[in-house]
């Protein structure tokens, strides 16, 4: 029997349910999602498929693409779940699975988003993220990048509840190479079909506080505005924006992308953000653990910033020594 798996044709004995497949395959069902024919097979079905002549079939996993010491009982709420911290990382750019451990917990994330990508048939036994992140652990959210069309998003992540069984889950859905800026019509189109089907979507956007508040309108449960170009460092370019999008919301609102240091992240915070999310500018760095304890500092500083309330803009000095008295 020919059949396409993951976008290679294989010859697999006949009959062979999809079990079969993967135990033929050496890859372990419990880690895995199976699709076949665009149609996504329950794993309880997995004995009882049978594969026939030219079915294809896709089988995908979750790629790198703790718990907090919390600061007070400040706390971040996001689908119904509450989190001490509000440092969300990425998985994906440090140079072994071993790093994006160390990294993680040494950044105090509780939240880390996964690429959802084929299994390697060549190589089944390749050690898997799961293997160094636990998703016992550690909430996983399966984001869509790489996804330049609403369809593939949707897939994306129907593949990745089948997978995971996690509902919640990041929305991106990228309108060129060049800028990875997001195609909002799209977004806007992938959004709706999620939240019918009862996807908790975490949004990623432009800085627009109008396309923002369409988003949670939508019924998006956190709508994450970038600070610039994924992965530029560049920081916040638009700050008044981004305020306005926070002091609009009714939903968590994180920076998401473009981040570089610790006081970008801090930054964001100050101006009142949930919390942000990162993946560069922890992984690209000389030190990515020690980049990754900035960062969960920064965002700390920032939010105890906020919290705090700044003293006023001032246009000319104001000694803080008083004048009565002097001699």
């Amino acid at each position: 029997m020919n059949i396409t798996i993951n976008g290679e044709a294989r010859a697999l004995q006949n009959p062979v349910t999809v079990a079969g497949m993967l135990t033929q395959l050496g890859i372990a069902s419990g880690k895995v999602a199976v699709e076949r024919n665009l149609e996504i097979v329950p794993k309880s079905a997995f004995e009882t498929t049978t594969l026939t002549d030219d079915d294809r079939i896709e089988i995908v996993h979750f790629i790198g693409g703790g718990n907090a010491d919390p600061i007070s009982t400040d706390t971040f709420t996001v689908a119904g779940k509450t989190y001490n911290s509000r440092l969300l990382v990425g998985t994906g750019k440090y140079k072994d699975f071993e790093e994006t451990a160390r990294a993680i917990e040494a950044s105090g994330a509780e939240i880390v988003t996964v690429a959802v990508r084929r299994v390697n048939l060549s190589d089944p036994s390749q050690p898997m993220l799961v293997d160094f992140v636990s998703p016992k652990k550690y909430t996983y959210l399966p984001n869509t990048a790489g996804c330049f069309t609403a369809d593939d998003a949707v897939r994306t992540l129907r593949l990745a509840r089948e997978a995971g069984g996690w509902n919640l889950v990041k929305l991106e859905v990228l309108g060129d190479q060049k800028t990875l800026y997001p195609n909002i019509l799209e977004t806007v189109k992938a959004a709706e079909v999620l939240v019918k089907e009862g996807f908790e979507v975490m949004v990623y956007t432009t800085d627009d506080p109008i396309m923002a508040k369409h988003l949670e309108d939508i019924g998006c449960c956190a709508i994450m505005p970038l600070a610039a170009p994924i992965g530029s460092g560049l920081g916040i370019q638009n700050p008044v924006n981004i305020r306005i999008i926070v002091e609009q919301a009714k939903v968590p609102v994180l920076v998401d992308a473009g981040v570089g240091t610790a006081s970008d992240a801090a930054i964001a915070m100050e101006l009142g953000c949930d919390g942000v999310l990162m993946n560069t500018a922890i992984a690209a760095a000389k030190d990515p653990i020690k980049m990754a304890r900035a960062m969960k500092l920064g965002i700390e500083a920032g939010r105890l910033a906020y919290l705090a309330g700044r003293m006023p803009r001032k246009m000319y000095a104001d000694p803080s020594s008083p004048l009565a008295g002097l001699i």
